[in-house]
């Protein structure tokens, strides 16, 4: 029989000490490959979201999106943009879609046991109206404890979220946007209220009576940070942190985290003095807009390239369906052509383009806001290359606002809105309706009044495609990247996605912890 020799103690010891750093070794490569710190303290915290809140260490009504977590509406949308059935568990409108009956859920309670009833939406409304608080809120008629009638069209199923009655009628509505009430609230919604640090966070935990699909984070910490979100979520003290686009090479190469883009139906556009000497013929705002990269754009400002490129203006319910307007190509031959057309030549040699001597210049008045400076530089450089001079003036909101209001601007970029009241102020008739851009067209008038004269979604649709139409052939403003709001998320964060999917204040309770049932 062979003797096997047993190994030093020592040599045993070297052998698993070189085991134990080679695991280790895997573990962070391991880690490292799927995003993940070993050290990182996001994992420590299991299924409790924290989240990064850039205001003053308040909250209230209707504040960043937080209503969600504790209040309920008629109706919320789906991840199609469709509306789905929330508080009111059915309804039905009128012909004209003004009036709309909804029938509530019986089985949804405050979070102090009380049933939520009509009388607690009437109140709500009634709330938001009063003089002191002035927030606004449709007509309520109260048909029975669970069946309210509504006037104010298809709006009324997704704002107000209703409020408690017997917690708040006692409340002085002078002082509706101080009260107490907003971080200790009784809600009836997914999430509830368990405590608050003055100044410091808000805590609310998964709510055991929510009618609904059951959350499956447990517990959500709301973090007042100020400006220091994009700090706390590096150091790992937070899940989620609003963003500007100009921090996202910081976050990009941070296996940590994901961006997630939610765009707006309005978008960072250039509005044209329609009757000024520089833009009153079409074919010079048409060049313009060929003369811009839009794609390029969005890669300048580090945004998703699948975030829409579009022309023209739509309803919301259009923009959710992406049923978005083809824009207008990237095409600069084509600008010089129209530009040529239209009078103004290119000097052999190069530089500005004239007209009866006149030289193609014109100022533009730029929002200050983060990152747009940035956007109307590289918008001044594509100008420039077909033989046109932008100057840019920077200019903060309310300076930029009188201005526009006073009319004296060759050209403005801020963001285009394509509501019914937005294309009534900057395209609507003459100064009556506050029009200043100079651009007049009487089918676009008869347009913007049938608009109003409606309330059926089908045909405001229609009516819209009928805008969108004309906008594209006279070119009043040239939209140029989506308005966004962007979030940087912790990878253990699921259920978030671009471009209509991104907020996670408003889906919380369809959020997941990676890992975590």
């Amino acid at each position: 029989m062979s003797l096997q020799r047993r190994p030093r103690p020592d040599a045993v010891a070297a052998t698993r000490l070189a085991r134990r750093e080679w695991l280790l070794q895997m573990l962070a490569f391991g880690a490292a490959a799927c995003g993940r710190r070993i050290d990182d303290p996001a994992h420590a915290r299991g299924s409790t979201v924290v989240m990064a809140i850039p205001g003053p260490g308040v909250l209230q009504y209707d504040a960043w999106g937080f209503d969600s977590l504790t209040f309920l509406t008629m109706a919320k949308e789906d991840a199609r943009g469709e509306l789905v059935p929330d508080l009111a568990q059915r309804w039905e409108h009128s012909a004209d879609h003004r009036e709309y009956t909804y029938h509530l859920r019986t089985d949804v309670r405050w979070d102090d046991g009380v049933p939520v009833t009509a009388h607690d939406v009437k109140f709500t409304s009634d709330l938001l109206n009063h003089p002191d608080v002035a927030s606004g809120g449709p007509d309520v008629e109260v048909i029975d404890d669970f069946t309210v009638r509504i006037l104010g069209g298809p709006d009324s199923l997704v704002y107000p979220r209703c409020l408690p009655r017997h917690v708040l009628e006692s409340c002085d509505p002078k002082r509706f946007w101080q009260w107490d009430f907003w971080t200790r609230r009784v809600g009836c919604g997914p999430f509830r209220f368990r405590r608050e640090i003055p100044q410091t966070m808000v805590e609310y935990e998964r709510n055991p009576d929510y009618y609904g699909a059951r959350p499956r984070i447990e517990r959500v910490i709301l973090k007042f940070v100020g400006e220091a979100g994009l700090t706390e979520l590096l150091a790992g003290s937070v899940d989620m942190a609003r963003a500007d686009p100009t921090q996202i090479p910081r976050i990009a190469d941070d296996g940590r985290f994901r961006i997630y883009q939610e765009v707006s139906h309005g978008a960072w556009a250039i509005h044209w003095k329609c009757n000024h000497a520089l833009f009153s013929d079409a074919r010079v705002r048409r060049a313009l807009t060929l003369a811009i990269d839009r794609q390029e754009l969005l890669r300048l400002m580090n945004f998703s390239p699948d975030l829409p490129i579009t022309d023209g203006v739509f309803t919301r319910r259009q923009f959710r369906r992406r049923e978005w307007p083809e824009p207008l190509p990237y095409d600069p031959g084509r600008a010089r052509a129209l530009l040529d057309a239209a009078g103004w030549m290119e000097p052999r040699e190069g530089g500005m383009r004239e007209k009866q001597g006149r030289a193609f210049r014109f100022t533009a008045i730029v929002n200050s806001s983060v990152g747009v400076p940035k956007l109307a530089v590289y918008v001044q450089a594509l100008f420039r290359s077909v033989g046109v001079q932008m100057d840019i003036q920077l200019s903060d909101a309310p300076s930029m606002w009188r201005v526009l209001r006073a009319g004296d601007f060759e050209a403005w970029m801020h963001v285009a809105q394509p509501g019914v009241g937005a294309q009534e102020r900057d395209f609507g008739r003459g100064s009556g309706r506050g029009n200043t851009t100079g651009y007049e067209n009487q089918a676009v008038y008869d347009v913007i009044d049938r608009l109003r004269a409606t309330a059926d979604p089908d045909e405001e649709d229609s009516l819209y495609r009928q805008l969108t139409e004309i906008y594209r052939a006279d070119v009043p403003f040239t939209r140029l990247i989506p308005f966004t709001l962007d979030w940087f998320v912790h990878r253990r964060i699921g259920g978030l996605s671009t471009p209509f999917r991104a907020l996670p204040d408003e889906h919380l309770a369809e959020l997941w912890v990676e890992g975590r049932s």
